[in-house]
């Protein structure tokens, strides 16, 4: 019976990997509530990887747009081009996995006294195969409030959501994080984040984990962003994601990425 829900345990990480970690404020897991700029456009190539000890799974690669329709909202999707499990002691799987849709709504401006505030829903598709590992087989609703606080050369954004994950086994979950970045130079931000997931299988275990990630902003238009970390509480997991963006819209401005 354990082999049978840690099996299902390693498959889910695999659908779950091309959205929750992706969907974020790349490189972290934890999101921002800035939308991307009125009319302005990203574009991420990356890929993703968690290793515990029954294995691998990720994207390679996963596909990442945004778009900024109407001032203060960002409309988006990923795309898992390739997903895949490699359990230490099963047949690797790759193909496509789940995508995702979503939107983001800024409502609150920063002020002095007030951070800037906006809410991220969105919905995972079961595009992925299910019996494959590659999907939930199922959607996944993710409610979110995001909040944001800057001084000086210091940001700070973090917040949380409810998970509504139908299907058999699961339950819904929660999902808190909060993130600390500093800019270093004009083109080099560092950060760390620590975020909290409670299980979305029945009697599965939450879990705690932290990483570290790296902006390198090479110009306005391109950008790199890396982050890798490691769980503090629940199953022992080892992740990192990197990925290249492209930023661009009409009149950019310098430093064109605030979003990071």
């Amino acid at each position: 019976m354990r082999n049978v829900q840690m099996r299902k345990y390693i498959l889910l990480i695999a659908s779950l990997l091309v959205t929750r970690l992706a969907v974020a404020g790349p490189p972290f897991t934890t999101d921002d509530p800035e939308p991307v700029e009125y009319r302005h456009w990203e574009f991420y190539t990356g890929s993703q990887l968690v290793q515990n000890p029954d294995g691998w799974s990720g994207t390679l690669p996963q596909f990442e747009i945004n778009y900024g329709p109407i001032p203060h909202l960002q409309v988006g999707m990923i795309i898992p081009a390739v997903s895949f499990v490699a359990p230490s002691d099963g047949p690797r799987q790759f193909g496509y996995g789940d995508m995702q849709f979503g939107a983001k709504y800024q409502f609150i401006e920063e002020t002095e006294t007030l951070p800037k505030i906006a809410l991220f829903p969105h919905v995972d598709v079961p595009t992925g195969d299910q019996e494959r590992g590659l999907g939930s087989g199922n959607p996944d609703y993710f409610i979110p409030l995001w909040l944001q606080k800057s001084i000086g050369p210091w940001t700070t954004y973090g917040g949380g959501g409810y998970s509504i994950n139908p299907g058999e086994g699961n339950q819904n979950s929660w999902f808190v994080g909060w993130q600390v970045q500093r800019r270093m130079t004009s083109n080099l931000t560092l950060g760390a984040e620590v975020f909290h997931e409670t299980s979305k299988l029945e009697e599965g275990p939450s879990s705690t984990k932290f990483n570290v990630g790296a902006i390198v902003d090479l110009s306005e238009t391109y950008h790199l962003l890396a982050s890798a970390g490691h769980s503090i509480q629940g199953p022992e997991e080892f992740q990192t994601y990197i990925a290249f963006l492209i930023t661009f819209g009409p009149e950019k401005s310098s430093g064109s990425h605030s979003k990071r």
